[in-house]
């Protein structure tokens, strides 16, 4: 209405232009010298209030976008003061101001929830662009394990000890390696992993160290190797699509910013993938306090849970990344009233594996499609099934896909199938898989 009514008065401006020039030109026509003189003043007065009232509204928004450009959303704009077009305009960009800093309140609280799940484990991590040597993150057992302080780049490391800066940072240990490095006159042995990762036009290293000198021999190194892997899978399952979710809601914000009337900022949309992010993150804290001794959890956090709110959460959280590699995923319920006594968080994770297994599979199929299924069988048992038509798994590798530690990837770990079937164990439920090679294959979750 109020864009309307910018409009109006615009035309009404414009029309009343167009009468005055015809009006001074047809009193130069008949020669009535004092009319040209008034009617000159009034068109005169006329272009300088078109102008200021069209020129109005444009210092606004470049008012507006030269806060954006500068990051300043704390700015307040006017909305008791003014033409009531402007007025309307102000109260709009103070909207998108408050919205914008509470979206960023919540994705710094998003990122400290992160940062603490990973200042709780004793396993060094950090991150570092490889160009420059600056430190993206690193938590404070990395420090403690090498005994150094905290440093803003890696090359603080290498002015004060080489031939550890050569091992940990210029050497790469694409597989988990055991190693000796001297500190302070001793040895300690150390695993350690790295992977290189590009963002935008930047690569990093992400380094992992762990300490095993003290409570490990050479039999319980490997097993530390290995539960190392199980560490690093999980919480990379989960930081990888809660980032391509952050990625999604941060591009729309940067549609709706730049192109305000073409595009609808929906704040339910961007409440509903900032609850994904967090109930993800809970789930990834309570993972990392638990992962090390799930063989022996007794007691699950077991809550009655609607499988439609739980392939919510999921749906929520995988679908940009698989969208951005061409996947098509489909969720399915039978009735929507489907409900489950289990521990919901760990119940997603075992989904998220088998989502990822499945887009693994599909990698080479120009039709991939993945299906999430939900029904109840005629004994009244729920069954949760991820379907995909990917490669498939050949039949003498099917019997042993669960056993711990057995992969045919080239860079798998082989943990993720067997923690999901310990996961369903707990909850007293079975994994079953039927899968035919070029065709595709069937996870059935039967509770």
């Amino acid at each position: 209405m109020n864009y309307n009514a910018y409009i109006l008065k615009l035309f009404f401006r414009i029309l009343l232009l167009v009468c005055t020039i015809l009006a001074f030109g047809y009193s130069i026509y008949i020669d009535k010298t004092a009319y040209s003189i008034l009617i000159s003043i009034g068109l005169f007065y006329l272009i300088i209030n078109t102008y200021t009232f069209v020129k109005r509204r444009f210092l606004a928004m470049d008012d507006f976008f030269e806060a954006v450009k500068y990051r300043d959303f704390s700015r307040w704009f006017p909305e008791d003061r003014g033409p009531k077009d402007i007025r309307f305009l102000y109260t709009g960009f103070n909207e998108i101001n408050r919205t914008i800093k509470e979206i960023n309140s919540q994705n710094q609280a998003q990122y400290v929830y992160l940062q603490k799940i990973l200042e709780m484990v004793d396993i060094g991590i950090i991150a570092y662009n490889l160009e420059s040597g600056d430190v993206l993150w690193s938590n404070d057992s990395f420090g403690e394990i090498l005994d150094m302080p905290s440093f803003k780049n890696i090359r603080f490391v290498e002015n004060r000890k080489p031939e550890l800066f050569t091992t940990i940072f210029e050497t790469y240990h694409r597989e988990p390696d055991s190693l000796s490095i001297a500190l302070q006159n001793d040895n300690i042995k150390i695993l350690i992993s790295d992977t290189v990762f590009q963002v935008e036009a930047d690569a990093f290293k992400l380094i992992v160290i762990q300490n095993i000198d003290d409570t490990l021999n050479k039999n319980e190194s490997e097993s530390w190797k290995k539960l190392l892997s199980v560490m690093t899978h999980e919480i990379m399952n989960s930081i990888t699509p809660i980032s391509s979710l952050a990625d999604t809601l941060q591009m729309n914000l940067k549609v709706a910013i730049e192109k305000p009337k073409e595009s609808h900022l929906e704040l339910d949309d961007l409440s509903a993938g900032i609850k994904t992010i967090k109930n993800r993150s809970e789930g990834l804290l309570k993972f990392a306090k638990t992962y090390r001794s799930l063989s022996k959890v007794t007691h699950l956090n077991l809550q009655r849970t609607r499988v439609s709110e739980l392939f919510n959460n999921i749906q929520l959280l995988m679908q940009p990344s698989l969208e951005a590699k061409h996947i098509g995923i489909e969720f399915k319920i039978t009735s929507s009233k489907l409900e489950l006594d289990i521990d919901a968080h760990l119940i997603e994770q075992v989904l998220i594996n088998l989502i990822l297994n499945a887009v693994d599979a599909c990698k080479n199929k120009d039709d991939a499609k993945i299906k999430v299924f939900a029904s109840q069988n005629t004994n009244r048992a729920i069954v949760l099934k991820v379907i995909d038509n990917g490669s498939g798994i050949p039949k003498d590798i099917l019997e042993n896909i669960f056993i711990p530690f057995f992969t045919s990837k080239a860079t798998g770990s082989g943990i993720g199938l067997s923690l999901c079937k310990q996961i369903m164990l707990l909850h007293k439920g079975r994994i079953i898989v039927k899968s035919i090679e070029g065709e595709g294959s069937v996870f059935s979750l039967v509770f």
